[in-house]
């Protein structure tokens, strides 16, 4: 297979733990390439995920790296044997790889955790709230690009609703709750969008009050997407250029710290559930 010319971050992500397997057992480059039958080069290439890898070169390099855990290696062969194409990549070319990149990372996802605090969580916003975030784009985006991000965004919140959906814990502060966007009337039927989502038995919705106080990351949007197992969990965080993406040991640790914090200081799901109907009746 030819190389990849844009790895997504889940194919990334494959390559580095590669590497990482291979260094924690002090394997060379040079000693991998020449158990698995591959030059130097694509040895680089796999672990930079612009290469694949077979299973059974993928199973045979954690057997000579010593990595006696089963659950891990199956996942790392489960990434490596799913190369094909999602519905996101007939978007590719025309939007961005960190937009694709999340849709890919969240089909795969066993359960989301998100933290909002400005913001309504993207997989449960209305159409009309998600046009008006794309209206508000510095600088503006022309009318095709902006049908273009709400057709995609429409696309990406079926995964919640597939056969087998993931687990979906969604943190949101009043402040989002109360930021009118587009108006009375379509905040309103947000709220109400979020009351009945908040039914489903995949999703809980967890408020987080004013009067609860601080927290840590106040203002920052995280989406926690845990994998088949903890290792492959996958951080996402939003900033002025793009999504960013953080898989790190101290980073999941970090971000897995702050979402308990809100979740303790959250509502309950029913009280959460109370509150947004309260604040829908007040508009």
């Amino acid at each position: 297979m030819p190389p990849r010319t844009t790895p997504s971050e889940r194919q990334k992500r494959l390559g580095s733990e590669l590497r990482k397997m291979r260094t924690s057992a002090g394997v060379s480059a040079e000693h991998a390439a020449g158990l698995l039958g591959l030059d130097r080069a694509k040895i680089s290439n796999i672990e930079t995920g612009i290469r694949t890898i077979s299973v059974e070169r993928l199973r045979t390099l954690a057997c000579h790296c010593a990595c006696s855990d089963q659950a891990y290696v199956d996942a790392l062969v489960g990434m490596a044997a799913t190369n094909g194409r999602g519905w996101w990549e007939r978007y590719r070319g025309s939007l961005s790889q960190g937009l694709l990149d999340i849709a890919e990372l969240e089909s795969y996802a066993v359960r989301m955790r998100t933290a909002h605090t400005a913001h309504i969580p993207g997989l449960l916003q209305t159409s009309d709230h998600a046009l008006e975030l794309f209206r508000a784009v510095l600088p503006p985006l022309p009318d095709h690009e902006t049908a273009l991000r709400l057709a995609y965004r429409v696309e990406r919140q079926k995964v919640l609703a597939g056969e087998e959906p993931p687990e979906y814990v969604g943190i949101i502060h009043e402040a989002a709750l109360r930021m009118q966007f587009g108006g009375r009337e379509v905040a309103r039927r947000q709220l109400q969008h979020l009351l009945q989502v908040s039914e489903r038995p995949n999703i809980e919705l967890l408020v987080v009050p004013f009067a609860a106080g601080t927290f840590p990351g106040a203002g920052q949007t995280v989406n926690y997407l845990e994998g088949s197992v903890p290792q492959l969990d996958t951080v996402q965080v939003d900033s002025s250029h793009g999504p960013e993406f953080l898989g790190s040991e101290a980073q999941l640790y970090k971000y897995r710290a702050h979402l308990d914090w809100m979740e303790r200081i959250a509502l309950s799901p029913a009280a959460s559930r109370d509150f947004i109907r309260h604040i829908s009746n007040d508009l």
